[in-house]
């Protein structure tokens, strides 16, 4: 770790080997989120932290009375879950279908039953989440704009998504098939975040307040009626996103059981199921202060907590314990971090050297449309051994995972 103090009102804490492996970019953002008011004790940034839209990916920033809705990103809840299965890689590997390897066979039929990308269920789902927020209509109905999107969500609980939100298959290091996932609240929270975000930036403005709206960074404070509207549909977005994991990962294990049973004689046990979010806030005590804690891109990493920390499809993922660092307010990285932009990546990498990789390391791709399969190759992002000895004060690596096959949007 070390420590920026340069041209900022507290220090910025950043655990990297040195300032050269940061974008200059993203400590801009770092010091304008040391310049707020509200901000308590230092910022600090995780080792996988890029520029991201006001504040980085991978950074956390704990604030006294106030919510900052680009603190918080616009995938709300976004996160990831995990299982534990039995059955060894090898089988999966060995075995053939009339699709080819049990792994294609399994990961085709998960890409054609769970909507990936900008697709949606063409019939509404049953939703807990969604059904309580209809049960409990007066406290959302202030924010008219936003109610159809309770509706419109039916039909994307249980999805995918695009960019980097990925289901693998992957191997544990005793040869065993655990199965991953990364997806967010979908178009909902989205529609949330920028509403909000609107709406802090036109207060800020009648406020005449000191945060520079060119540092995209406007915030609500908790005790008005916007800041409490906000975490209302904050935690709704959350919710949302986690129950999204839950019934997706519910219908691949479905899906791996009946092809094991099938074509193995198998059935599979599952265990030690995890399901956590790495884009929200939420309030903590941190040096003897309640302050709105804020992670985007970046796990709880409370002592004994377990979490998940990918890497890039083609390497290596994590399960981790934290180990409840006070100076990252317990926090941790949530993946590797890109080294390139989406776009870059498609100008920096063909996609035939990316397929080329992935065949050559026995990873299977499932992905309908692979002309942008770069901006998602290990290439584009950083190592994640690296990542991990950078913040190996925050989380105890407890399971080590290896890409098997992929299902992307």
């Amino acid at each position: 770790m070390f420590v920026h103090t340069d041209d900022v009102k507290i220090p910025i804490k950043i655990w990297q080997s040195s300032p050269e492996m940061i974008e200059e970019s993203c400590i801009e953002q770092a010091k304008n989120l040391a310049r707020l008011p509200f901000a308590h004790k230092w910022i600090a940034l995780m080792p996988d932290t890029h520029t991201g839209m006001g504040m980085p990916i991978g950074g956390v920033i704990a604030c006294e009375g106030a919510v900052i809705p680009n603190a918080v990103g616009v995938d709300i809840g976004c996160g990831m879950a995990f299982v534990q299965t039995d059955i060894p890689v090898s089988l999966l590997r060995e075995t053939m279908t009339g699709s080819g390897t049990l792994v294609q066979t399994i990961c085709g039929n998960i890409l054609r039953n769970i909507p990936v990308g900008f697709n949606h269920y063409k019939k509404p789902q049953p939703s807990k989440v969604l059904d309580s927020a209809k049960e409990q209509g007066g406290k959302y109905e202030f924010d008219k704009d936003l109610i159809p999107q309770i509706d419109e969500g039916y039909y994307q609980v249980g999805t995918l998504g695009g960019g980097n939100h990925f289901i693998e298959l992957q191997q544990d290091e005793d040869g065993l098939c655990c199965i991953m996932l990364h997806s967010g609240s979908r178009h909902f929270g989205n529609i949330v975040g920028q509403y909000f975000n609107k709406i802090a930036y036109a207060l800020n403005e009648k406020w005449y307040s000191s945060v520079d709206p060119a540092w995209k960074l406007p915030f609500l404070p908790v005790d008005t009626q916007e800041g409490r509207r906000y975490l209302d549909w904050m935690q709704l977005s959350m919710d949302f996103a986690y129950e999204n994991r839950a019934v997706m990962l519910q219908k691949v294990k479905e899906t791996f059981a009946a092809y094991t049973i099938k074509y193995l004689g198998m059935e599979p046990n599952f265990s030690n199921e995890i399901n956590c979010h790495h884009n929200y806030a939420a309030i903590e005590n941190h040096y003897g202060r309640n302050v709105w804690v804020h992670r985007k891109g970046a796990i709880r990493a409370r002592e004994g907590e377990i979490g998940i920390i990918p890497g890039a499809m083609g390497s290596y993922s994590y399960i981790v314990r934290g180990k409840g660092n006070p100076e990252s307010f317990m926090s941790s990285s949530h993946g590797a971090g890109r080294s390139y932009s989406r776009k870059k990546a498609v100008e920096t990498f063909a996609v035939d050297k990316v397929m080329v990789d992935l065949k050559e390391n026995n990873v299977f791709l499932a992905k309908n449309n692979k002309a942008d399969v770069a901006e998602e190759s290990r290439f584009a992002y950083k190592d994640i051994d690296q990542v991990m000895e950078c913040q190996k004060d925050l989380t105890e690596p407890i399971k080590k995972l290896f890409t098997v096959g992929v299902i992307k949007g």
